[in-house]
């Protein structure tokens, strides 16, 4: 791709966060619209996991392959694709009969959400070529997250106020369209210098292990071990599939030396146990300040403003320190406030007291947004850069995996506390084990932040590095596979 001047790089970045604007409001703006769909389309509590979990379990697995397919045949190309199929999967959704369909549609977001974030920041590594101006690039990108957690409950619950939960789809449609006519005009082409081979089988096996394992967390409160197990046993097959196959293969769909970088390694388990937490933390938050509290959705998003604006302010910070001291003191940040906010609600039960709430929210949304930078930057850094969408799509898989398991794991324990009973009489209770979760969460983000940091785990990334781009330059002769 040739060397674009600063302000089209800069325009190439708004465009590239306005995709992430438009996945990442549909989140936030969910969670608020959950009890008004739950009472228009009759949905229990796996019903309303369900309509969250097959957006982030579809995303999750396809988010490889849309990387290693924009790679191969055209990064914008895909982009646009996916800016395309997202706008009419947002328009499905609007017009959903009931939950069936509304999950259904929500699966064919997904699949154009997975050509967009992975994607998207691939053409973020490759337009930004200095280590330091690409960390403060991604500073801003997380602060998109930040403006999407302020700015939709407000939406969000503005709009189901006044016009019902199906509107809070149409937002997507006016951004995805400027995004296309953007991205038509300003962003430049680019692929790998040499396009990787597809790989279905690890695709399938990928699919195979996610679906299995969250309808397996999702059901168990309700279906019972006789159907949970045998799904429990299709994802454990196919993890002994994807570690067994993958390594034979020239050019795996996940490419497990990755791994062999502990803070690559690192920044995979403290994205799945950071969007762990916030999954978990966003639905337990929502039915509580409505469902409990009695709160309208306007009220319950302004009642979410203390957990935003840490995040939105945090995040661009977050991304400079990256830049000028390297992740590990934005990790630290990020898993002591993570781990505090949990430990209020686990341990002192803060729901019940508006300052404790508040205390809460504002330490989680601080610890949300110092964690986003240093992931992101970890996993693209010292990759070659022909591989550059595979391994943000494996930072963007493990975003999703986390949220997708968040839900199911906090939402399956608290269907397993409340069972028939009134949430208002058995939430507080109820949601004690899924806070607990979260702050195993927030410790696992504070003592992996730690650990792959310092000098022996960049050593490692070297190491790895150098051994990643001899494979490159081999293959690219000719030589070696």
């Amino acid at each position: 791709m040739p060397e674009l001047s600063h302000r089209r790089r800069l325009l190439v970045l708004a465009i590239c966060c306005m995709s992430l604007l438009i996945v990442s409001l549909d989140n936030t703006v969910l969670n608020v619209a959950l009890p008004s769909m739950q009472r228009e389309l009759h949905a229990g509590t796996s019903g309303l996991q369900w309509t969250i979990d097959a957006y982030t379990l579809v995303l999750a697995s396809l988010l490889m392959l849309a990387g290693s397919t924009a790679d191969r045949i055209g990064r914008k190309r895909v982009f646009m694709t996916g800016l395309v199929v997202f706008g009419i999967g947002s328009l499905l959704c609007s017009l959903a009969p009931n939950l069936e369909l509304l999950v259904v549609f929500r699966m064919v977001q997904a699949v154009g959400g997975s050509m967009l974030n992975p994607v998207a920041m691939s053409i973020i590594t490759n337009t930004f070529t200095d280590p330091r101006e690409r960390a403060r690039a991604i500073g801003v990108w997380g602060a998109v997250v930040g403006i999407s957690m302020a700015a939709g409950p407000l939406v969000g619950g503005l709009l189901v106020e006044s016009v019902g939960w199906r509107s809070i789809f149409w937002l997507n449609l006016p951004v995805g369209l400027a995004a296309i006519l953007l991205t038509l005009r300003f962003v430049p082409e680019s692929r790998a210098p040499r396009a990787r081979r597809p790989d279905p089988v690890g695709q399938v096996l990928v699919i195979a292990l996610f679906g299995a394992l969250t309808y397996a967390i999702i059901e168990a409160p309700d279906a019972g071990a006789t159907l949970v197990l045998p799904f429990a046993a299709v994802a454990l097959a196919a993890l002994l599939g994807l570690l067994w196959y993958e390594p034979r293969r020239t050019e795996p769909l996940i490419d497990l030396r990755f791994f062999r970088s502990a803070p690559f390694s690192g920044a995979t388990v403290i994205a799945v146990s950071g969007f762990a937490a916030l999954g978990g933390f966003l639905f337990l938050s929502t039915l509580y300040l409505q469902n409990v509290r009695g709160l309208d959705a306007l009220h319950a998003g302004l009642w979410m403003l203390p957990m935003a604006a840490p995040t939105f302010l945090c995040a661009p910070l977050s991304g400079r320190l990256v830049g000028t001291r390297g992740p590990r003191l934005p990790l630290l940040i990020a898993g002591t406030a993570m781990t505090a906010s949990a430990v209020l609600f686990a341990l002192f039960e803060a729901e019940t007291s508006n300052a404790t709430l508040l205390a809460g929210y504002v330490l989680f949304g601080i610890g949300f947004g110092f964690v986003n930078a240093p992931i992101t930057n970890t996993a693209v850094s010292g990759m070659p850069r022909a591989q550059a969408g595979v391994a943000a799509a494996v930072a963007s898989t493990s975003r999703q995996l986390g949220s997708t398991l968040g839900v199911a794991v906090v939402g399956a324990l608290l269907a397993s506390g409340t069972g028939s009973s009134s949430y208002r009489d058995t939430f507080v209770s109820a949601a004690r084990p899924g806070w607990w979760v979260l702050v195993v969460c927030g410790a696992l983000v504070l003592v992996l932040g730690a650990l792959t940091s310092g000098r022996w785990a960049r050593r490692t990334a070297e190491r790895t590095a150098d051994r990643l781009q001899e494979h490159e330059v081999r293959q690219a002769a000719g030589v070696g596979a």
